[in-house]
């Protein structure tokens, strides 16, 4: 089974060399090996996981070169959990995506960059995931970066440029912050390899290992978007395609929040920054919140409610204990799948009428009821309405803050109640606006769509210039059913909250036990 751990790597990186060689004209060969790769790599993820939670955590050295030296690949329970998920939700994603293609019919459209960058995308999410050092984390994260700036500004319009141009900018300065810490890690350890500084770590002085967990905390923030390094994605990720904008949302920011969580649990034990930790997903839960209240355009408020959750996650990882890592692996999953879902349901808004501007929204409960049902779902599973998985996530951080019993705990927990029903606000609000109530005075004709202009005056604010016209609005049932796979996916972990809850726990245990993973990877 080893030998499947680099398989969610290299096979997405293999298709996009077929994507590029095949050229951008034999369009439906692009969708099959795409599709049909993604499904492949979702079945080994699934393989894995079960491995994983099976027998421990499965390890591969490249070329046979042991740590240091080598490579080293590290699927354990968490890392294997993580790619499955992802994995699920980037195959619903690129059908999305081919859906909306089809519909749009534009022989001009780039689809020989779209499908080689995501299948990067998806190559950079897996390494990630199953890096065991510190520099192919670094790989990792690069190869994210340079798919994101190609997917982030399709189209090549000017407000995407300009998203796209911010988002590198604060990647690009991160990197610089991460090679620092990687570099100040290696000179004290004299390795970059997770399991050998798990060990080595121990005998650094405390003033050193201070200074490369702030480092690291760092650049994971900004990846994660947690307050104060979250300004970057409102504007960032609303210019998007909707496909772009769903598995950014969804996924990308989690990555940062499993680098913090691998880094705290196996590099850093003991949480001695838990309280900066602790003020970071305070303030993250509040502004973040409060950011999406004062919004009108959907996908910048969502981007904001984004910001705010990901306090939720944080606050587990902060108490550091075996119920609130397990609290925060479950809601880090529902997350996932939950956000990429509600970004989804917004592209098929954009694309029936036009435009996210809730302003300008009103009726659609009544003349799209499905659509309506496939926002209504996933925002009431993102409120935490029981029994939906986003209030089983809630409940067990929640639990594990009072077990907890510190101040600092307590002060979260309220951060988290007052979150909650801040997002059950903010949902109703978008529900009342867009869904419910009557149809503005000059609603859209039916079987017409709102043009939007990407090269109005407002820039990255994710609004649109609209004007009326007589065209065809249907939604591609493709677009439709991936969206209706997203909200089944998310419903699925409510039914399987018992396996889901069971593996987190397993998976929290052996994080903050450190030695299956250390023996694995060091052979002890």
């Amino acid at each position: 089974m080893n030998a499947l751990v680099p398989l969610p790597v290299v096979l997405p990186l293999t298709a996009c060399g077929l994507s590029l060689f095949i050229g951008p004209r034999l369009r439906l060969l692009h969708r099959i090996i795409g599709i049909g790769v993604l499904a492949a790599v979702l079945a080994v993820d699934v393989v894995l996981l079960v491995e994983a939670d099976r027998t421990g955590p499965l390890v591969v050295h490249l070329g046979d070169f042991a740590p240091p030296v080598g490579v080293t690949l590290v699927a354990d329970r968490l890392a294997a959990l993580m790619l499955t998920v992802s994995g699920a939700v980037t195959l619903i994603v690129l059908i999305y995506a081919l859906g909306q293609d089809m519909a749009d019919r534009e022989e001009s459209a780039p689809i020989a960059v779209f499908h080689p960058a995501y299948l990067v995308l998806v190559s950079g999410v897996s390494l990630t995931f199953l890096a065991g050092d510190l520099v192919n984390l670094y790989v990792g994260f690069e190869i994210m970066l340079m798919a994101s700036f190609v997917l982030l500004t399709v189209g090549g319009t000017e407000p995407r440029l300009r998203a796209g141009s911010t988002y590198v900018v604060v990647s690009l300065v991160s990197s610089l912050v991460f090679l620092v810490g990687i570099a100040v890690a290696y000179a004290a350890a004299g390795t970059a390899n997770f399991a050998q500084l798990a060990v080595r770590l121990q005998d650094v002085p405390l003033g050193v290992r201070t200074l490369i967990e702030a480092l690291l905390l760092t650049v994971f923030g900004v990846k994660a978007a947690a307050f104060p390094v979250a300004a970057w994605l409102p504007d960032s990720y609303p210019t998007a395609p909707a496909p772009v904008t769903a598995v950014f949302a969804g996924l990308l920011t989690k990555v940062g929040v499993y680098s913090i969580l691998r880094a705290e649990t196996l590099l850093f034990p003991g949480n001695r920054l838990s309280v900066l930790l602790m003020a970071v997903a305070f303030a993250s839960l509040l502004i973040g919140i409060l950011g999406a209240v004062a919004q009108t355009d959907l996908k910048r408020l969502l981007s904001f409610t984004l910001v705010s959750h990901i306090g939720f996650m944080l606050y587990g990882i902060a108490l550091g204990s075996r119920g609130g890592i397990g609290g925060a692996i479950v809601y880090t999953a529902h997350h996932i799948t939950v956000q990429t879902t509600l970004f989804l349901a917004a592209g098929l808004l954009e694309k029936r009428y036009g435009t996210t501007e809730l302003t300008r929204l009103g009726g659609v409960a009544r003349a799209a009821p499905l659509l309506a049902a496939l926002w209504f779902v996933p925002a009431m599973n993102l409120a935490g309405i029981p029994p939906l998985s986003g209030f089983l996530g809630k409940l067990g951080l929640m639990r594990a803050g009072a077990a907890d019993g510190g101040s600092d705990a307590y002060v979260l927990l309220g951060a988290c109640a007052v979150a909650s029903l801040l997002t059950l606000y903010v949902v109703a609000k978008v529900w009342n606006l867009a869904f419910w109530r009557a149809a503005p005075s000059a609603p859209p004709l039916e079987g017409s769509v709102l043009e939007d202009s990407d090269d109005s005056a407002d820039g990255g604010s994710g609004t649109v210039t609209a004007v009326c016209v007589r065209t065809t609005a249907r939604v591609p049932r493709v677009m439709t059913g991936a969206t209706v796979g997203a909200v089944l996916l998310g419903l699925s972990y409510t039914v399987l909250a018992t396996p889901l809850t069971g593996l987190a726990d397993r998976s929290a245990a052996e994080l903050l036990d450190r030695t299956p993973y250390v023996e694995a990877v060091l052979g002890q």
